[in-house]
């Protein structure tokens, strides 16, 4: 078990839009179950592969009720092809963004296409929760954090919170 770093806001990584993963092979494989570890041992419900500092296109999540089963999903490349409808992600929340929450305005439907940790084909059809962070994940991936949907006051308020932290 390997239990990675957390990337946080302000890393440059994380304004940065990953790169295409090229071949699923071992070194790509390891990184996904030491993201799945991490995922778990930090008690996030996505993470996408630039929050631990790999600039490939990778995200991983569970939003199953019972978390000891490991139910771990993995979209390589994910592309969101299709989108529809409105929901409402209440007090959203985000590893690299620590002690920040916003209400999120997602889709409610999208389809997802990508590759498995095998680089099989794979398509999703996610709803809601699973929708709402599959939108987030892949938004790390394009270097869009939670904070680019919150208010610009309250995004002020947070950047203002880190700088003081960093200077301490």
């Amino acid at each position: 078990m390997t239990v990675l770093d957390i990337v946080t806001y302000p890393a440059e990584i994380l304004a940065k839009d990953a790169a295409p993963v090229e071949t699923v092979d071992d070194n790509i494989r390891q990184l996904i179950a030491n993201m799945a570890d991490t995922m778990y041992e930090k008690l996030g419900v996505g993470l996408a592969s630039v929050q631990v500092g790999s600039d490939s296109r990778i995200v991983i999540y569970d939003i199953s009720d019972d978390r000891d089963k490991r139910n771990c999903q993995v979209v390589i490349n994910p592309e969101i092809v299709e989108a529809h409808g409105t929901y409402l992600s209440e007090k959203e929340g985000c590893l690299s963004v620590p002690e920040f929450r916003t209400d999120v305005k997602r889709h409610g439907d999208i389809r997802v296409e990508g590759l498995d940790a095998d680089g099989n084909p794979v398509f999703i059809e996610a709803r809601e929760l699973e929708a709402a962070v599959l939108q987030h994940e892949i938004d790390h991936l394009n270097g869009t954090l939670i904070l680019d949907h919150a208010s610009a006051l309250k995004r002020q308020m947070y950047k203002k919170k880190v700088k003081k932290h960093l200077k301490a």
